[in-house]
């Protein structure tokens, strides 16, 4: 497989599940055409191709959509095969690395977005459970992978390594936009991971802007309520 073929990536600024399949392309080298979708006035487009989540990412792939992002990842890295892999042959390494991407967006966003949506003593110990949740993730991947990173494949970003990248790189434009989500020093491993992240040209490169990423979350998290007249 991998023949030329029409690829399509509706998305949206800012999301790191859209964001993880761009990189994805990107470093697979499969050339796509991105449309960005205003998610207050959905396309008939997205309607279509996710009638049942209604949301990005969506891939199309010669006009058949393929939705929700790591099921994307996985098609990407199967369809088109050449090197780079994102996902090693292995197929038990294959399983702890798709338990460590899941186990990321069920616990470790999830316990992010509760920081973010809480306050005072809420607050407090919505962090707490965060940093307890880190510690897991770090406890997780030092026992499972003790001699090789699973967020690389030799110099280049593997599956895993985009899946985190892209959502905790750009973790202090959160923070100066909404304030103070967790403390570095608490979880210095998974921070250091993300550092070395961070400094991989690709995904350097292809972060969103920071200003740009501040802006649209200080718009979502504190947007001024519209008064009736």
């Amino acid at each position: 497989m991998g023949e030329s073929s029409e690829v399509v990536l509706l998305g949206t600024f800012g999301s790191s599940y859209c964001k993880r399949v761009e990189l994805a392309l990107k470093l697979k080298g499969i050339p796509y055409a991105y449309v960005e979708e205003d998610l207050t006035n959905k396309s008939d487009l997205l309607l279509r191709s996710n009638p049942v989540h209604r949301k990005v990412p969506v891939l199309l792939h010669n006009g058949h959509p393929i939705c929700e992002s790591l099921l994307i990842l996985e098609y990407i890295d199967e369809y088109w095969s050449h090197a780079p892999k994102l996902l090693p042959e292995d197929p038990y390494t294959r399983s702890q690395i798709r338990f460590w991407a899941d186990f990321y967006d069920q616990k470790v966003r999830l316990a992010s977005y509760l920081v973010l949506k809480t306050k005072g003593k809420d607050q407090d110990k919505a962090r707490e459970d965060l940093a307890e949740v880190l510690r897991v993730f770090e406890e997780g991947i030092q026992r499972d992978f003790p001699t090789k990173s699973p967020f690389f494949n030799g110099e280049n970003l593997s599956f895993l390594g985009v899946v985190i990248g892209t959502n905790a790189c750009h973790y202090q434009a959160f923070e100066e936009a909404i304030g103070k989500i967790t403390d570095p020093q608490r979880n210095e491993l998974f921070f250091s991971w993300v550092d070395e992240l961070k400094a991989h040209p690709l995904m350097r490169e292809n972060l969103p802007p920071h200003d740009k990423l501040v802006a649209k979350m200080k718009a979502k998290f504190f947007q001024t309520p519209k008064v009736a007249v």
